[in-house]
C-alpha cells in the first residue's frame, strides 16, 4: 500500500463513523447581515529587574551598547485593537473578508530600558518608537462547512499559533483551512511564508522564532485534526514542516471527570516530535518533549500538578511565541531546555464564595533539573545559549485577575502578575523578577 493509499484509508477510518453535519453556508444571511465588529483598548505596563547570572548583560536592552545597558527593563504601553469580521455572502460558495488595524502607543520607557519586554516597537538604534501600527486582511470563501482564509488572519493551533501575550497580537500570512463537515471532527490544514512579531510594525521578517538564530526557513505547512466526541474529551493530532529546519508533530489529549456535582478531575496531554529536515538550517534535531498535567477542582478551589520531559540534545522550539501547549511553560521560562525535566504545582482561587465574583488568585511554581546541553550541534542554531551540563532552575508566578461581571465596565479584566525566575549557570534563562499589570475594556457589536 503506498503513502498515499495509506493516508487516506486512516482518514476514512476517522470519518466513517462521524455523521454529516449542518452546512453553516445554508444559513448564511449575507456579507454585512452576519457582520461583526470588536474593539480591545489594553494597557499593559511590564516592570522586570535582572539579577545575577545574566552573562553580563548580554540579553538585557539587547539594543543598547553595553555602556548604556542597565539591570532593569521597563515598558508601559497602551494598544488598540479593531477587528472586523463580514458575513458570508448566499449561496453554495460564500465570499467574506475579516480586516484588522492594531495602534501600539508608548506611555513611557527609554532606550536603556526598552527591548526586553516586548511590547514596543524599536528602531534601529534600539529607542522605543512613540507609536506604531499595521493593519492587514484575508478573504475567506465557504462552502458547505469549510473555510479557506487567504492573507494576514490570526491562527491557533499547538505546532504554529499567533500570540497574544503582550500588547498587540501575533498574525500570520498565509492560505489557512478549516472543516467541520463531519460532528465531533475538526480538520485543519495551512501554508504560510510569514509569521509578524507581536512588537512588529512591518511584514517582512519572515517567521518569528523562539530559540534558533540560524539562518530562516521560507515556508510553513500544517495539517491536523481534533475529534470532540463529548465535552469531556478532546483529542488532536497534527503534522507540521518548517521548511528546510525541522518536522513537527503533535499529539495532544484532555479528558474531564466530574466526581459529583462539587468535584472534578481534569487531565492534559501534549507531546510534540521534532526531527530536522532539509537543509537543516538549525542543525542536527532529534527532540521529543512531553508534559502531563492533572487538575481536581473542588468548588472554588483547584489543584494541579504537572511533570514535564525534554528528551534530545537541543531546547524544544517552535515557530511564532504561541505554538507552545506544553504544560510548564509559564511566564519566564518555558521549561524546554535540552534533557531538562521539570515538575510544576498550582493553586487557583475563585472568591465567588466570598462574595467577589470574578476574581480568581493563582500560584504556580515549577522547578527544572537534569539539563545537559553539551551535546548540542556546535555549528547549529542553539549553540550559543551556551547550555552546560547540571542545569537547574526555578520559577515562581502569582497572579491576581478580576474580570468586571456587570455594569458599563462589564468584561474589562484587570491582571497583576509577579514572577520570579532563579537558575544556576549551566541553563540560559535570566534570573529576573517581573511585575506586570494590564487592562483590558473591550467593545464589539453588530451591524
Amino acid at each position: 500500500m503506498t503513502a498515499v493509499a495509506s493516508r487516506s484509508a486512516l482518514l476514512i477510518a476517522l470519518v466513517s463513523p462521524m455523521v454529516m453535519a449542518d452546512s453553516d453556508q445554508s444559513s448564511a444571511n449575507g456579507f454585512i447581515e452576519d457582520s461583526t465588529w470588536s474593539v480591545l483598548n489594553r494597557t499593559v505596563y511590564d516592570s522586570r529587574k535582572y539579577r545575577h547570572g545574566d552573562r553580563n548583560g548580554a540579553a538585557r536592552n539587547a539594543y543598547k551598547p553595553r555602556s548604556e545597558r542597565n539591570d532593569a527593563a521597563e515598558e508601559w504601553a497602551y494598544g488598540l485593537m479593531g477587528t472586523w469580521q463580514s458575513g458570508f455572502t448566499q449561496g453554495l460558495i460564500g465570499a467574506g473578508v475579516d480586516a484588522h488595524a492594531y495602534l501600539g502607543l508608548k506611555l513611557d520607557s527609554g532606550g536603556g530600558r526598552a527591548g526586553k519586554a516586548r511590547l514596543l516597537s524599536l528602531d534601529n538604534d534600539g529607542h522605543p518608537k512613540d507609536n506604531y501600527s499595521r493593519g492587514g486582511a484575508a478573504l475567506k470563501l465557504r462552502i458547505s462547512s469549510t473555510v479557506v482564509s487567504y492573507g494576514e488572519q490570526r491562527v491557533k493551533t499547538p505546532v504554529f499559533s499567533s500570540s497574544d501575550s503582550r500588547l498587540l497580537p501575533e498574525t500570520a500570512t498565509g492560505v489557512f483551512l478549516t472543516s467541520n463537515e463531519f460532528n465531533h471532527l475538526k480538520m485543519v490544514a495551512g501554508h504560510f511564508t510569514e509569521s509578524t512579531d507581536r512588537n512588529a510594525s512591518s511584514h517582512n521578517q519572515g517567521f518569528a522564532v523562539n530559540y534558533s538564530n540560524a539562518l530562516k526557513g521560507d515556508a510553513f505547512d500544517l495539517a491536523g485534526l481534533v475529534y470532540t466526541p463529548d465535552k469531556h474529551l478532546s483529542a488532536s493530532l497534527y503534522s507540521s514542516r518548517y521548511e528546510d529546519t525541522w518536522n513537527q508533530h503533535y499529539l495532544g489529549g484532555t479528558f474531564s471527570h466530574a466526581i459529583d456535582d462539587n468535584r472534578s478531575l481534569t487531565f492534559n496531554l501534549n507531546l510534540y516530535r521534532t526531527t530536522d529536515e532539509g537543509k537543516a538550517l538549525s542543525g542536527r534535531i532529534d527532540n521529543t518533549t512531553w508534559s502531563l498535567l492533572s487538575t481536581y477542582a473542588q468548588g472554588p478551589h483547584s489543584f494541579s500538578l504537572g511533570y514535564q520531559k525534554v528528551h534530545g540534545d537541543t531546547p524544544f522550539d517552535y515557530v511564532t511565541r504561541g505554538a507552545i501547549f506544553i504544560s510548564n511553560a509559564l511566564q519566564l521560562s518555558d521549561f524546554n531546555a535540552p534533557n531538562e525535566q521539570s515538575w510544576q504545582a498550582r493553586y487557583d482561587l475563585a472568591m465567588t464564595p466570598w462574595g467577589m465574583p470574578g476574581l480568581i488568585l493563582s500560584a504556580a511554581y515549577v522547578r527544572g533539573s537534569q539539563i545537559d546541553g553539551s551535546h548540542v550541534d556546535p555549528r547549529g542554531g542553539y549553540a550559543y545559549l551556551g547550555y552546560g551540563k547540571g542545569g537547574k532552575h526555578w520559577e515562581r508566578d502569582l497572579e491576581a485577575r478580576y474580570v468586571v461581571q456587570s455594569g458599563a465596565a462589564k468584561g474589562a479584566v484587570v491582571s497583576l502578575r509577579h514572577n520570579v525566575h532563579r537558575g544556576n549557570t549551566a541553563q540560559a534563562e535570566l534570573d529576573t523578577d517581573q511585575i506586570r499589570l494590564a487592562v483590558e475594556y473591550p467593545l464589539s457589536g453588530r451591524f
